[in-house]
């Protein structure tokens, strides 16, 4: 018997569909968001990267439950599409467009600055927007553009509306990390792009790493203000995210992802179960999988002295002087 009588004989194709279906259902967390009958009428949200994937996914969630949305994007004309569309889907009209390029500290600051003139609370915020894969480039801050995006503008717009949250109280951070965070490594010469290896997801893992040791410390420094932090881990998706890896490891990640992988709408559960859900109230400082459950992340993330001192230095990297 040939390969070909192999392929198309029915009990393999049977065998086949019924495998995905299995690998399919077992991708569908604990969370169902549309199960959560958690309205968000009269309450602010902003979402980084909002324009595709995940953050798109999010930016639906919360228009459909009423939230004025702001999507913070970096493209005008692809933040303006994902605008309408979730206008039309959701026919919530309060969903607007602010640009910001998270590896300009000034884009970063430009963006705060317009936000804090213009809007009068602040709920939610959801720290999206990331990239992986990018050869070395070194931003006009001085910064690897990696570290720039994933980590150090996150960090600078976080704290630059702070204050505003505290006077939304109550009020949730949520930052998308990763699971490969397990796999990086803590070195503040990484920040200026020095002793770091550029090859696939090994840059992008350090800045998921950073990701969670700051939000640990920074809800260490909210307690008691009514602002929660968090960070997640959205699981394997399917998105845009490696549009920098060479076209056939893309090709190859996205074939097997069709039956292993999650969706993008799949892959908003875990932060959105994090920003709305009755569970999370009051939680912060853990870390959520895909499957909408807190797990203790690796040891280096749960270290406190390392958190305080990661935290002190990026205070002083995006500090304007």
């Amino acid at each position: 018997m040939g390969w070909l009588d192999i392929l198309w004989n029915p009990v393999w194709a049977i065998s086949t569909a019924l495998l995905a279906l299995v690998v399919r259902m077992q991708r569908r967390g604990r969370w169902d968001p549309n199960a959560c009958t958690v309205r968000l009428k009269g309450k602010t949200a902003i979402v980084t990267g909002a324009n595709t994937g995940i953050g798109k996914s999010i930016a639906l969630d919360f228009a459909r439950r009423g939230a004025r949305v702001i999507l913070a994007c970096r493209s005008e004309a692809r933040g303006t599409a994902a605008l309408k569309e979730i206008r039309e889907k959701t026919g919530n009209r309060d969903i607007h467009l602010r640009l910001v390029d998270l590896s300009s500290l000034d884009s970063v600051r430009e963006f705060t600055k317009r936000i804090l003139e213009e809007e009068k609370a602040l709920h939610i915020l959801v720290n999206n927007a990331g990239i992986s894969g990018l050869p070395r480039q070194i931003t006009k801050d001085g910064f690897d553009v990696s570290f720039a995006t994933n980590h150090l503008g996150p960090f600078l717009l976080t704290n630059l509306l702070l204050d505003l949250m505290q006077r939304s109280a109550p009020a949730r951070i949520v930052t998308l990390s990763s699971v490969n965070h397990v796999k990086g490594q803590v070195d503040f010469s990484h920040f200026h792009g020095e002793n770091l290896t550029y090859h696939r997801d090994n840059v992008y893992n350090h800045t998921k790493l950073h990701n969670i040791i700051c939000t640990n410390e920074l809800a260490r420094r909210l307690e008691g203000t009514g602002v929660t932090a968090n960070s997640v881990h959205p699981g394997v998706v399917m998105t845009d995210v490696m549009r920098h890896y060479p076209f056939m490891f893309r090709f190859l990640f996205n074939c097997i992802g069709i039956f292993f992988f999650k969706s993008p709408d799949e892959g908003a559960f875990s932060p959105t179960f994090c920003a709305v859900s009755e569970e999370m109230e009051g939680i912060t400082g853990k870390y959520c999988d895909s499957d909408c459950s807190l797990v203790l992340p690796a040891p280096l993330a749960r270290d406190a002295a390392l958190a305080v001192k990661d935290f002190e230095i990026c205070m002083r990297l995006t500090s304007k002087l």
